[in-house]
């Protein structure tokens, strides 16, 4: 089960997961649809949350983000 509200950062897939009780129509009804990713934001470091997540991207579909310019904006703050 998911640890939503956990002190960690979670990315977590709610049709597959947290309402994967309901049917389509009904996780409609709530908003989750097939292509609903929900990004629970822990207490980690900014700059990690965002490299962590420009590396799944580039993972999942093979292109950037971009964040590591924004990580880099933060790291020089």
């Amino acid at each position: 089960m998911a640890n939503i509200g956990d002190a960690k950062s979670l990315v977590i897939h709610p049709a597959s997961t947290t309402h994967q009780q309901l049917s389509v129509e009904e996780q409609a009804t709530t908003g989750v649809t097939p292509e609903l990713v929900r990004l629970s934001v822990g207490i980690e470091d900014i700059r990690d949350i965002l490299a962590d997540l420009d590396q799944a991207i580039e993972t999942a579909n093979g292109h950037s983000y971009q964040g590591a310019a924004v990580t880099a904006g933060l790291a020089a703050q």
